[in-house]
């Protein structure tokens, strides 16, 4: 079943709060420990037997293909797919739709960020409640910088709240969903947000969140960059056994 899974990874962003730290290339080549933070990411997917990848690019595109080319290197296959201005999170889902062809969902995945998860749990969980997206997320002490996610007890979606800039614990999207096609039906053309123009449109259709609880980090700024340096041993050794997803 995982062999056919195809996973979006989304490495199209400037990541100008990062830009002090690598100034010339894109926030998913970020050096951690001794390769690109985008392969401790491939890495994760190939482990779990997820081979089929496909890079949304866009800022400096040619650098990301000149290191990952077509995936051999990695045992996946790479297919690119290039956006010409900045499309955001789900402008780039749509640009890629054309190799999504055939499929009944398939993965997407923030380049920025790296959590420990069984990504087979996931996609059970998805399609085992029916909805049309399921959410990774994960709780954490401080959601001000991120919004939190409310659900109900069966784990259904029912309010993302913006950010709020006061401190305190909750429930935040870690930036890994599974998607079914009709995801994809309401993504608007041109520039949009999965996070702010898509997902609260989901919720009357069935949006879930599963929650996780391995080791979550984002890249997006200096502080956690540094963070992940430090982190580099356990990130850079993917599980041989997948980790407990709930």
């Amino acid at each position: 079943m995982m062999e056919t899974v195809k996973a979006l990874l989304l490495v199209g962003g400037r990541g100008t709060r990062l830009r002090s730290i690598v100034p010339s290339m894109p926030k998913p080549l970020a050096p951690v420990g001794d390769r690109p933070f985008l392969e401790l990411l491939i890495r994760q997917l190939r482990i779990q037997h997820i081979r089929n990848v496909v890079l949304c690019t866009g800022y400096q595109a040619e650098q990301i293909k000149h290191i990952f080319g077509d995936g051999s290197k990695l045992d996946v296959a790479i297919e690119y797919s290039r956006e010409l201005e900045p499309m955001g999170t789900a402008g780039a889902v749509r640009l890629a739709r054309r190799y999504l062809q055939q499929l009944d969902g398939f993965l997407v995945l923030n380049g920025d960020s790296f959590l420990e998860i069984d990504f087979r749990r996931l996609i059970d969980f998805h399609y085992t409640h029916g909805g049309v997206a399921t959410i990774a997320a994960v709780a954490v002490p401080n959601a001000d910088r991120y919004g939190a996610i409310a659900t109900d007890t069966n784990g259904r979606i029912t309010t993302f709240a913006e950010k709020s800039g006061e401190p305190g614990p909750g429930l935040i999207n870690a930036g890994i969903y599974v998607f079914g096609m009709k995801v994809l039906e309401h993504i608007p053309e041109g520039p949009a947000s999965l996070e702010r123009d898509v997902l609260p449109n989901l919720l009357s259709h069935g949006a879930y969140a599963f929650e996780q609880h391995g080791m979550f980090i984002d890249i997006g700024t200096p502080a956690d960059y540094a963070r992940a340096q430090q982190l580099y041993d356990r990130l850079s050794k993917p599980l041989e056994t997948a980790p407990s997803g709930a």
